[in-house]
This record gives structure tokens, C-alpha cells and sequence, in this order.
């Protein structure tokens, strides 16, 4: 390798003789040529300012929230291990707040649906009044849960003619109640039909068409239905309570309200809320839910196999899952011995188990449901707005080492959702099992609607006459 030769003057051994800096206006001024005195560099010109423009900085946080609407509202979700009813009020400020919040465990209910009326009617009414007393306020309506009746979600591209004026209310209103006339199906009804978009002639990505001119206006509507027997018990229930149904609400819809932050919304995010008896899916983009599944298994099934496989109590295997319960294994598990109380045995009677045997029966029944979730996924045709990130909610999402297992399987990004966005929220009510009672109570004071402030429900004509007219016009 080749050495630098120091400079002349230090070869020589002299000092080197450093001048003062030149005065202010002088540091630009070459020397000329022949005249003596120590050489002035020029000053490096100023960087000249970049040509770019800024964007504007994006609004984040609540201001891009819009406001909730005022009111007091009524939220009720019949889950398969507890039913939760939250009570709440729109304040003039634009933000919730919680009035009163009462939970009991669920009975006569499976699956989200109801197998014994006068059973659920009890806790119903349990959690209801437990909520009208520290609101101080009488419910005569709820908005409830859909997790019942096999809810299934399809996509629908509708068009319908304009003319050539201008898009109004009325417009809108009938291509979405055609998609909704074009998605019936015997035995089923329809609970959502969510426009996503609209298109104005060949002007696609509209959110809203309204004042546009055009000849044909298209829709691409989200319709979820479901069984409606199943709903038929479901409002049969409600009536024994002495309570209406005001809206039904999918139950992934409403968790996603819950938990997502705006820009997951916007940029593409799946909510996976695993209850006790079913685990639901619902993926969301652009600001709106694109689909939504619901699969027949949930953390009630865990405790179940571990009430199987080791003999003991429901009310045991419970214990053991919440507290000793792990979704991955590890080298402490055992070593670590637990008391265990056996079925049939006196109740001061215990058999003791390395924790990693309730461990071996946690995981594989985690496993599956996540590669349930990855099928579904996978099925449902979205492509990149189901590839994003994973929130998981739901009572059976709090299981230790339940997020790095989801991570491996669905190949995501997976984090732990919690209730977020309103105030008053009880200590009791903050954790990932209230994640769908609560965004019931956001969609019940306006929040997840396109086009809020369209009245979907078609009037119908006073007169017999125009009945029948209507009648023939939406058939034909």
C-alpha cells in the first residue's frame, strides 16, 4: 500500500504560518496575479433552496374522526360465554362516553345462537338492568350482535340508470336496496348492504356521487346475511326482555370499529376476534369492511379438551387455561407441577400434572383455528387488503404466547387489540373481550357508515295504487 507524502512544509521541519482570517467582504477576493500575501480561497456559494414542495402535513388522531352524533344509545352483545350491555351518550363535544355498562355469564346460548329462550331471557335482563341502574336510564331499543345464523359475506356490483342529471339521495338509495333485492335468498336476510365505492359512467373510486352528472351509476356493495330462523329466535329473546331491535351489527364489523386505529382502516388491516364459541374475521381497507367470515370454534373449545383430556371440571380447565395456559411451548413447562382437581373426586382432592400437559393440549387446537383463518383468508379472493396486518381481539386472544404463534401461521404482522375511542370505560370493561360491545356502541352513534346521512329504508307509497305500482317496479 502506498503512503501519502506529508506536505512540503511539514517535511521541512518549519512551522507553518497561519494567517488571520480576511476581514467581512474580503473572503470572496482572489488575489491577483503577481501580488504577495497569503492565497484567499473563495467562499462556497449558499445551497440554493430545493424547487420541491412540501405536502401538507396529513390530520391525524381525532380529526379525522367524525364526530359522533348525540344521544343516549343502547348496545347489547349475546355472546356464547357472556352477554355485555353498555349504555352510552353522545356529548356535544363530538366524543362517547360510557353511562352505564353491566356483564353476566351467558347461558342458553351456543355459537352465538339461542338454544334456550327463558334461560337467555335471564341473563339478558341481568346484564341490562345491571346497566340501566348505573346509568340511570331506561332501554326500550338495542343494537345488537350478529354472530348467529352462519353469517356469510358476498360481494355485488350493481348499476343503475341515471340519464344523463345529476346523481341525488333517491339514486343511491334504490341501487343499493337493488343490490340488497338481488343478494335475498330463501331462508336468509339480509343485515348489511355496505356500498364501498361508486362508479360514474367510466370515473371509478367515487365515494360520494351525489351532484354528479352522469349516464349509469354503479355500486360495489359488501351484503352479509344470515339465517333467518335464527333471527327470528334472536328478536323472540329480545321480546321476552321487553326490548326492540334497532340495528343488527356484525360482530367483526363492530370489533374492527373497536380496535383499529384510523390508519389501519385505511391502509389494510384483519381483525380476528376469537369469543368462546366462534372466532370471526372481518378485513378491512380503504376506510371500509370488505369481508367477513365466522368460524365454529373459539376458546370455550379449548377449555373443553383440557376438561377432556385430564379428566377435570369445566369450571377447572378454565382456571387452568386462564392462569397456567400457553400457546407455545417451553423448556419450564415440565417442571412446573400443578394441583388438579379430577372429575368425580372430592372437591379437596387433587392430582398433580406437569403444566406442560395442559400446554400439549392448548397448542394444537390454537393451531388449527389459526390455519382456519388462514384459509379463509386466502379463499376470499381480496389478494393484498387481506395480506395486511393482524389484530386479534376477543376474550381467547389474551392467552400468553397466543401473538408470536399467529405470527408464525398467518405470515403477518400480529398485534393485540383493546377497546379504544371512547370514555367511561369501567376498569372491568377495557380488555379484548369488550372489543365488539363496544364498537356496538360507535356504530350506534354513527361511526363505520358510508353515506351516514342517507335514509336506506325505501318509503313506501300511501295509496293501494302506488303499493301495487312499487310492488311491480322493484320486481321487474
Amino acid at each position: 500500500m502506498t503512503e501519502l507524502a506529508p506536505p512540503p512544509a511539514a517535511r521541512s521541519g518549519r512551522r507553518v504560518r497561519r494567517d488571520p482570517p480576511p476581514p467581512a467582504g474580503e473572503a470572496g477576493r482572489m488575489r491577483p496575479a503577481g501580488e504577495a500575501g497569503p492565497v484567499r480561497l473563495l467562499a462556497a456559494p449558499a445551497p440554493e433552496p430545493s424547487r420541491l414542495l412540501a405536502l401538507p402535513p396529513v390530520e391525524s388522531g381525532p380529526s379525522r374522526r367524525r364526530p359522533y352524533r348525540p344521544g343516549v344509545f343502547g348496545v347489547l352483545d349475546i355472546g356464547t360465554t357472556k352477554v355485555t350491555c353498555l349504555i352510552g351518550r353522545g356529548d356535544p363535544d363530538g366524543t362517547l362516553r360510557v353511562m352505564g355498562c353491566g356483564w353476566q355469564r351467558s347461558r342458553g346460548v351456543r355459537l352465538g345462537g339461542i338454544t334456550d329462550l327463558a334461560e337467555a331471557e335471564r341473563a339478558i335482563r341481568a346484564a341490562v338492568g345491571q346497566a340501566e341502574g348505573q346509568a340511570d336510564h331506561h332501554l326500550r331499543a338495542v343494537t345488537v350482535n350478529l354472530s348467529c345464523g352462519q353469517p356469510e359475506s358476498r360481494l355485488f356490483n350493481v348499476r343503475w340508470p341515471v340519464g344523463g342529471r345529476a346523481v341525488a339521495d333517491s339514486d343511491i338509495r334504490r341501487v343499493v336496496n337493488e343490490g340488497r333485492n338481488r343478494a335475498v335468498t330463501e331462508g336468509r336476510e339480509v343485515i348489511h348492504a355496505l356500498p364501498l365505492t361508486f362508479s360514474v359512467d367510466e370515473t371509478t373510486g367515487v365515494e360520494d356521487p351525489r351532484g354528479h352528472h352522469c349516464d349509469q351509476l354503479a355500486a360495489r356493495l359488501h351484503v352479509v346475511d344470515a339465517s333467518a330462523t335464527s333471527l327470528r329466535n334472536l328478536a323472540a329473546v329480545l321480546a321476552r326482555c321487553d326490548l326492540d331491535i334497532t340495528e343488527l351489527v356484525a360482530a367483526p364489523l363492530a370489533s374492527g370499529l373497536s380496535v383499529l386505529v384510523e390508519d389501519e382502516r385505511e391502509l389494510g388491516a384483519t381483525v380476528v376476534d376469537m369469543g368462546g364459541g366462534t372466532t370471526s374475521i372481518a378485513v378491512f381497507a380503504e376506510g371500509q369492511v370488505l369481508h367477513t367470515a365466522q368460524l365454529p370454534v373459539g376458546g370455550l373449545h379449548v377449555t373443553k379438551d383440557i376438561a377432556g383430556m385430564i379428566s377435570t371440571p369445566l369450571g377447572s380447565a378454565e382456571r387452568l387455561k386462564v392462569i397456567y395456559g400457553n400457546a407455545e411451548t417451553s423448556a419450564e413447562d415440565d417442571r412446573r407441577m400443578l394441583d388438579v382437581q379430577l372429575i368425580g373426586e372430592d372437591e379437596h382432592q387433587f392430582t398433580r400434572l406437569p403444566q406442560g400437559r395442559i400446554v400439549s393440549v392448548i397448542k394444537p387446537r390454537l393451531e388449527e383455528t389459526f390455519e382456519l383463518v388462514r384459509d379463509r383468508l386466502d379463499g376470499a379472493g381480496l389478494g393484498r387488503a387481506a395480506a395486511g396486518r393482524i389484530v386479534l381481539t376477543g376474550g381467547a386472544s389474551q392467552l400468553d404466547g397466543i401473538t408470536p404463534m399467529a405470527a408464525r401461521i398467518l405470515n403477518r404482522q400480529v398485534r393485540l387489540g383493546r377497546p379504544i375511542g371512547v370514555r367511561g370505560l369501567p376498569e372491568t370493561a377495557t380488555g379484548p373481550g369488550f372489543a365488539t360491545a363496544v364498537g356496538l356502541l360507535a356504530w350506534a352513534a354513527g361511526a363505520g357508515r358510508t353515506l351516514h346521512d342517507i335514509d336506506f329504508s325505501e318509503p313506501r307509497p300511501p295509496g293501494l295504487i302506488r303499493r301495487l305500482v312499487e310492488f311491480l317496479r322493484e320486481r321487474v
